[in-house]
């Protein structure tokens, strides 16, 4: 498989959060009424709460097919930062339309392939050389998610948390 992701999209191991994200909206959990604006130390429920909340959203994110750009040579698109390989996904075409405008590149095709997002974490991710995660609508407003190479995010084989060799 090439730097960029390939095309090998088979079924990987659900993580280990998949049991906190399928909720009845009624049973979701809000967000502490006691949490003082001052900045300072996280509460052990502002903490809670926020992993909750993550939990949601990986769930969703595993659930949906998102759309993964396709660089030349046709691969998943991907862009290195702080030395982690980052395949980028977009909810929608109008995420990607907002990541080509913010690049420059709004005048090309961009040729992409819609993929299940639990493959991306599961399958694209194991597969590419180094720690690497999946970067959800870069270049947005509220400036996207990052699904980082950690335990229950990823195959713990390949979270850098979790002693996964590369």
């Amino acid at each position: 498989m090439r730097d960029n992701g390939g095309e090998i999209l088979g079924s990987g191991r659900p993580s280990r959060l998949t049991e906190l994200i399928d909720w009845p909206e009624a049973e979701r959990p809000t967000a502490p009424q006691d949490v003082d604006s001052a900045p300072g130390p996280v509460s052990v429920d502002e903490l809670a709460f926020a992993r909750r909340e993550f939990a949601v959203l990986l769930g969703e994110f595993r659930r949906s097919a998102v759309l993964v750009p396709l660089d030349a040579e046709g691969d998943l698109w991907s862009a290195e930062q702080g030395g982690v390989r980052w395949v980028c996904a977009f909810s929608d075409e109008g995420a990607l339309a907002r990541f080509a405008r913010a690049r420059g590149d709004a005048g090309r095709e961009w040729v992409y392939r819609a993929v299940l997002g639990a493959r991306l974490l599961d399958v694209v991710v194991p597969l590419l050389p180094g720690p690497a995660g999946v970067a959800l609508d870069a270049g947005s407003e509220d400036g996207g998610v990052l699904f980082p190479p950690v335990a229950g995010i990823v195959p713990d084989a390949v979270a850098v948390d979790a002693g996964g060799m590369r």
